[in-house]
């Protein structure tokens, strides 16, 4: 059986990658071992990816050093 974690009353924090303005604002929690939960702070009701943490560590990793920008 699966379980999820309770996302209704975790704490966001905005990526360091956002451009701090209004049109491109990711949050992230940094609260679920083995997991990263990613939503939009436009639409905080929207919805909510939820990513294994290595395969968002790969991203980031990505994303750093250019491969993804």
């Amino acid at each position: 059986m699966r379980t999820f974690p309770n996302l209704a009353a975790i704490a966001w924090r905005k990526s360091s990658y956002s451009n701090g303005g209004d049109a491109n604002c990711v949050e992230v929690s940094d609260r679920f071992p083995g997991a990263v939960p990613v939503r939009d702070s436009k639409n905080p009701a929207g919805g909510v990816l939820l990513f294994p943490a290595a395969a968002w560590s790969a991203f980031i990793g990505g994303v750093k050093d250019g491969r993804l920008g």
